[in-house]
């Protein structure tokens, strides 16, 4: 057997507000809205993964989801113009990437990063 695909599903009072937050923070395009459910994605091509935490990396909280992307500097700058809670500062790891923790609209901690090595 061969994973295809891993879709993470988030519970939401309000899909549309929420795909609109993920559209405009990381240019994903909405491929699906049912009204129930609204699906937003890349044209990019990625392998399957799933992380297992114990915690979050550097005293970090464990995020929900963490979003890899090439420039998390940009990813930065427009969580701060959307408002949303920066819950782990910008910051440069140990093992090699540079994220930040950002709260989506309903709560949900997310790991935004970019490897630098």
């Amino acid at each position: 057997m061969t994973v295809l695909r891993i879709v993470p599903d988030f519970g939401s009072e309000n899909p549309q507000q929420e795909a609109s937050f993920y559209e405009r923070l990381f240019d994903l395009d909405i491929v699906m809205d049912q009204g129930f459910i609204v699906t937003v994605a890349s044209d990019e091509r990625a392998k399957p993964q799933l992380s297992i935490m114990k915690e979050g990396g550097s005293g970090a909280p464990v995020p929900s989801l963490s979003i890899e992307v090439d420039d998390v500097e940009e990813a930065h700058r427009r969580a701060q113009q959307l408002d949303a809670e920066i819950v782990y500062p910008i910051t440069n790891e140990p093992w090699g990437v540079r994220r930040f923790f950002v709260k989506d609209p309903s709560g949900r901690i997310l790991n935004i990063l970019q490897h630098t090595s």
